[in-house]
């Protein structure tokens, strides 16, 4: 899933203790199409005692939500994501606040699209970015339709295929040294 996430940019400070929402798990969710397209989702879950997200509200709001798509938008520019070897141009397009049953376990809900030239036979996507420790626990699953199947993967991670080889599945845990460099080798019949 990359460098991971568009949290902690506001630094702010009260009481002696931090306002800022922590971030506790996220999940990222990738849809690969025949074309080439692949619709990315990430939910990162915060816990958020002194309620920032909850007291945000109309302008504010939006500004929160366009400062975090700003910030993912950039985490996503200082990667490398490819297919085939092409850069794939991920792309922002939403980011949507949601909370978890009440106030202090707010979620945000991001949408991200990116693009490559697939092919008859096996095609490649890879992900290079900066090497990091895991901040939290996180779990991420790729689906591919009926006409591809996962072949190979290099992650730092132990990762499950299921469902005849259509779905790719990893969960990386707090702590885990992560070497910024994923691999997913595919075939497109």
């Amino acid at each position: 899933m990359g460098g991971l996430p568009p949290h902690n940019r506001r630094g702010e400070k009260g009481r002696g203790r931090s306002l800022e929402p922590v971030p506790v798990y996220a999940q990222g969710y990738f849809s690969v199409h025949i074309d080439g397209r692949v619709n990315q989702v990430v939910v990162f879950d915060y816990l958020d005692r002194a309620g920032y997200y909850a007291g945000l509200r109309g302008k504010r709001l939006l500004e929160e939500l366009d400062t975090v798509k700003r910030n993912m938008q950039g985490f996503l520019d200082e990667e490398r994501v490819l297919i085939n070897g092409e850069d794939a141009g991920p792309r922002v397009i939403d980011v949507r606040l949601g909370f978890r049953g009440d106030r202090i376990h707010p979620y945000l809900l991001i949408t991200i699209v990116f693009r490559g030239s697939l092919r008859r036979g096996l095609n490649v996507y890879e992900n290079i970015y900066e090497e990091t420790v895991a901040e939290y626990d996180y779990e991420v699953i790729w689906v591919f339709p009926d006409s591809m199947r996962v072949v190979d993967a290099e992650l730092d991670v132990p990762y499950t295929v299921i469902d005849d080889g259509r779905v790719l599945l990893f969960r990386v845990a707090r702590g885990t040294r992560i070497g910024g460099y994923e691999r997913i080798v595919f075939s497109y019949k």
